[in-house]
């Protein structure tokens, strides 16, 4: 089976929390760049990478104004799955495998600090970055990320069926790290279901932004996030279509826990849980 750890690459401070967290107007909100690194037989997977090393030190030069003034993130180096990686005791060559949600500058932005590994990505999603059609697709994603020319692995459509989600593709031989297709956000943008000891774990990335959209008999967001998720999707229609499918996954599998990408609620739940079982890394060498 597989381990999980909870990673928060990158901690996002937009103005102001009463917009993106649901109260406080005049203090910043908080947000998460939560990714997952999961040990495997074949060495470890990194499910989203969130904002690279070397984001942090040019974050304006690298991402753009625009995301600086919106979403103002920490600059701290400590933050970097590859800091994490490292100080978790394992040896950075290890990560072999990435699976982003999508690439968004706060998804990839971590790419160049694993350059040898395979980078997993839905062929449509590798598309609209490679060659962007609108305004929106231009401004989202940056070459930069992938400048250094990563060993992509392309997923054309086609697959299996999982717990009624269609074209559903296993990452590794075992099938336990799925790729999900979940479009809307972006052209090709997935979520990632890892099997665990306790049932499945599916990362969202970015088909939501806040917990209460995937609990209640009312889904509700605060109005930013509500606002932004409407603004920036390729495919509204099919965003939404897609969480009211997370939402009856939620209903009706309790052996499936979801979470997105950015919402600290779910972020903060998850990592507490992952230190109350004591789930310490194991020490892996790059000749394992």
């Amino acid at each position: 089976m597989t381990r999980v750890h909870h990673l928060n690459a990158a901690t996002l401070c937009p103005w102001t929390a009463r917009l993106v967290n649901g109260a406080g107007w005049f203090t910043r909100g908080r947000l998460v760049c939560h990714c997952l690194l999961v040990e495997t037989s074949s060495g470890l997977v990194l499910i989203d990478t969130g904002i690279g090393s070397e984001d942090v030190a040019d974050v304006t030069g690298r991402l753009g104004h625009l995301f600086w003034a919106f979403a103002r993130p920490i600059r701290d180096p400590e933050e970097t799955a590859l800091a994490q990686v490292v100080k978790m005791g394992f040896n950075p060559r290890d990560v072999r495998h990435i699976v982003p949600t999508h690439l968004d500058l706060d998804h990839a932005g971590g790419l160049p600090d694993f350059p040898w590994a395979e980078v997993h990505i839905n062929a449509d999603e590798w598309q609209a970055a490679a060659r962007p059609r609108t305004m929106n697709e231009r401004g989202r994603y940056r070459a930069i990320h992938w400048a250094h020319g990563p060993k992509w692995v392309l997923r054309a459509p086609g697959g299996d069926d999982w717990l009624g989600f269609r074209s559903v593709q296993a990452i590794d031989g075992e099938g336990d790290v799925l790729l999900v297709p979940l479009e809307g956000h972006t052209r090709g943008h997935c979520g990632v279901a890892v099997r665990t000891d306790g049932g499945w774990l599916l990362h969202a990335g970015d088909a939501y932004f806040h917990h209460a959209e995937l609990t209640g008999e009312r889904p509700r967001c605060p109005p930013g996030l509500r606002a932004f998720q409407r603004i920036i999707a390729v495919d509204n229609r099919a965003r939404l279509g897609n969480q009211a499918r997370l939402r009856r996954l939620a209903r009706d599998h309790s052996e499936v826990r979801i979470h997105c990408a950015h919402c600290p609620v779910e972020y903060d739940s998850l990592a507490h849980s992952m230190a109350l079982a004591g789930n310490a890394p194991a020490r892996l060498s790059a000749g394992e």
